[in-house]
Order: C-alpha cells, then sequence, then structure tokens
C-alpha cells in the first residue's frame, strides 16, 4: 500500500508538469518576441525533464514493466492527476503568462519544502530543479508586471487572465489519499500549509502590478481525482498522436 500511495503521489506532480509543458509547447514559434519564444519553450523543456525523472522513479515503483513513454502517453484521461489550472487554454499571452505565474509561485513552494523529503529520489529531483523553478517563476512575474503595469489595454488583459484563472488555484493545496499517507510517512508536501503563504506571495506582486486581487470565494477543483475540463481531451489527443498511432514506436 506504501508503494501504491508513492506512485500515485509522485503521478500528480508529474501530470501537473507535464500538461504545462504541453500547454507551453503549443507556443513555440508563436511568441510576441523571439526571446520570449524561446524562453517559453526553454520553461516547458524544463518541466519535460522534471516529468521525465518523477516518470522514470514511478515506473520502477510501479514494477509493471513500464517505461517513463507509458505512463504520458498511454493512460487514459481519468488517471491524469494534474490540477485543472495548468490545462487552461492558451487564449492570449496574459493567460499563459497569468497561468504560469499562479502555477510557479505554487511549484518553488512546493520544490523547496520537497527538498526536505525522507525519499532520497524526490529530493535529488527537487534539488535539481528548484533553480529552474525559480527562474520560470521570475519570468513569469516579471511578465505579470510589465502587462499589469503597462498599456490600458495590456492591464486589461492581465487582469481579465487573473480573474478568469483565480477559480483554479485553491484545488493546488487540496490533499489526496496518497497526499496524506506520504505526508505521514515524512515524504510528501503538506502543501495546506503553503496556502497562506502562496496568496500572500501572489498578492503582493499583483498590488505592485496595480492589478486587482480577485475577491471570489467559488473555487474549481477536480483534476486530482481524475475529473477534468473539456480541454484535457483536446490535450490528450494531441499529446498522444503518436505513441497511439504507431504502438511501440522507438526514436
Amino acid at each position: 500500500m506504501k508503494n501504491n500511495n508513492l506512485y500515485n503521489y509522485i503521478i500528480s506532480i508529474a501530470d501537473n508538469s507535464l500538461i504545462l509543458a504541453q500547454r507551453l509547447g503549443e507556443l513555440c514559434g508563436h511568441g510576441p518576441t523571439l526571446e520570449t519564444d524561446i524562453a517559453g519553450t526553454n520553461i516547458s523543456l524544463d518541466l519535460i525533464g522534471q516529468t521525465r525523472n518523477y516518470y522514470q522513479y514511478a515506473a520502477k515503483i510501479q514494477g509493471e514493466g513500464k517505461t517513463e513513454d507509458d505512463l504520458a502517453f498511454l493512460r487514459l484521461e481519468r488517471e491524469y492527476k494534474n490540477v485543472l489550472l495548468v490545462e487552461q487554454p492558451n487564449d492570449h499571452f496574459g493567460f499563459v503568462m497569468g497561468r504560469q505565474y499562479l502555477f510557479d509561485v505554487f511549484h518553488l513552494l512546493f520544490m523547496t519544502e520537497m527538498l526536505n523529503s525522507k525519499d532520497e529520489t524526490l529530493a535529488a529531483i527537487a534539488k535539481k530543479g528548484i533553480k529552474e523553478v525559480s527562474y520560470h517563476k521570475r519570468f513569469s512575474g516579471d511578465w505579470v508586471k510589465r502587462l499589469g503595469d503597462g498599456t490600458e489595454e495590456s492591464n486589461a488583459k492581465m487582469q481579465e487572465a487573473i480573474d478568469d484563472l483565480w477559480v483554479y488555484t485553491d484545488e493546488l493545496f487540496d490533499l489526496t489519499e496518497a497526499d496524506k499517507a506520504m505526508i505521514a510517512d515524512g515524504i510528501g508536501v503538506d502543501t495546506s500549509k503553503l496556502k497562506e503563504l502562496y496568496y500572500a506571495e501572489i498578492s503582493e506582486l499583483l498590488k505592485e502590478a496595480n492589478l486587482t486581487v480577485p475577491e471570489g470565494k467559488y473555487f474549481t477543483r477536480g483534476g486530482k481525482k481524475g475529473i477534468h475540463s473539456e480541454h484535457m481531451g483536446y490535450i490528450l489527443s494531441d499529446l498522444q498522436y503518436m505513441q497511439r498511432t504507431y504502438p511501440n514506436m522507438e526514436w
């Protein structure tokens, strides 16, 4: 049971990075400037690198002879446990940066805590990836400030993004049964304890960017239980196309 909980715990972490990386990958070649385009693609690659480490470890724990590719490409929609935030579409550049920042703040807080995990592999992944995640937050945060404190139009677009994405943030702190088991074992991160710090940091930057902190108390959730938005199926149809069309294909 412990290994099953550990497997499910790792999968939920990995799926967040995989789906967000896929969203960012959709924008390759479509950034507003060459520098921004390359930066977004590099963030996507960073997340995929972290995802590979997680899936390799999860496959080893599962012990069914599966590979990282099986876990990434050959699961059904309900088997993915990413939060709803990361699967939201690339409506416009403000949405992309808003979604990225709202996840990055959480991701850095999470990685910082995971450095103390009793699981040496997870602690090592955190140690390797924390510099990348720190850069991701700085990059997305700078863009939120730039757009929020820019023109009237850019401010309106950035505010629209934050308002629409805000309802997905609270799910970041939900604890599944696997989360609770791993926290009890000193392996997992108790994300519920990060909530106050998360919203305080987000609110401070939004105010600096001349943006209004949303006051809505209603939040949408379900991704961590495998219940996704209508966008998830479209993501997987692109993500899984090659593996499902050409089974057992190897590069």
